[in-house]
């Protein structure tokens, strides 16, 4: 039995794990089981409260001196066969995807990005391919703006990435989660080896050069694996 992957990304502060905690919520009145895995670049304990309130199997990996879109790449092999170690069907994965020059996401998942929409009416326009290469926008704080700021937000949205879905939600009380849910349902199981979507920008570490395998021993120099700190492979 495999297991079906959701990568979350977006800015700092816009309520991902808000969002995801609902969708925790409804996956298990589904009776689904789902895992968690949080990526962040120094610090982060919603691992903990996900285990404390739903019970479900969490992990965490500190990006450090990686962008965590790339530690994303190097983990996500290892980090989906823990999930299905531990008897889970989902694996909800929250980046803190801060580069944005890069894209979490992988071919054969779903791919989220939360925007709230007190953070300007551009912002679809200054976050990349973390916006143009995701299946689904999920617009939350909407509570917070005009109907016509809505709109305007949704339609720089759709300027951006004319292929993403919008979904605008109440993070706080869970309104609009639904659609979501339905979504991460919809997903295939993800097997085999997984590929990046999109192309890397060039740089300096072998994903930013182009290697799109997905899990750290496709990879060398700085790379990631989810049991330990390793922080470099030598060629």
């Amino acid at each position: 039995m495999g297991v079906k992957l959701a990568i979350c990304a977006g800015p700092a502060t816009t309520g991902k794990s808000a969002v995801l905690r609902h969708v925790v919520e409804k996956l298990q009145a589904l009776g689904r089981r789902p895992a968690y895995l949080k990526i962040d670049v120094q610090y982060a304990e919603e691992d903990e409260q996900f285990a404390r309130d739903f019970g479900i199997p969490t992990r965490k990996v500190y990006s450090g001196e990686l962008c965590p879109d790339h530690c994303n790449v190097m983990v996500l092999g290892d980090a989906l066969e823990w999930a299905g170690k531990n008897g889970s069907d989902v694996l909800l994965v929250e980046t803190a995807g801060l580069c944005l020059r890069c894209s979490p996401y992988v071919d054969g998942g779903l791919g989220l990005v939360v925007l709230e929409a007190t953070s300007g009416m551009n912002l679809p326009r200054k976050v990349g391919p973390m916006l143009s290469l995701a299946d689904v926008a999920v617009v939350t704080k909407i509570d917070r703006v005009s109907q016509a700021e809505r709109e305007v937000f949704r339609a720089r949205i759709q300027d951006a990435a004319p292929n993403v879905k919008v979904r605008e939600v109440n993070a706080l009380y869970g309104i609009g989660i639904e659609p979501i849910v339905r979504l991460v349902e919809a997903t295939p199981h993800a097997v085999g080896q997984l590929y990046l979507r999109g192309n890397p920008p060039v740089g300096t570490c072998t994903i930013c050069v182009g290697k799109k395998e997905v899990g750290w021993q496709s990879h060398f120099g700085v790379v990631r694996p989810l049991e330990n700190q390793t922080f470099y492979r030598g060629e």
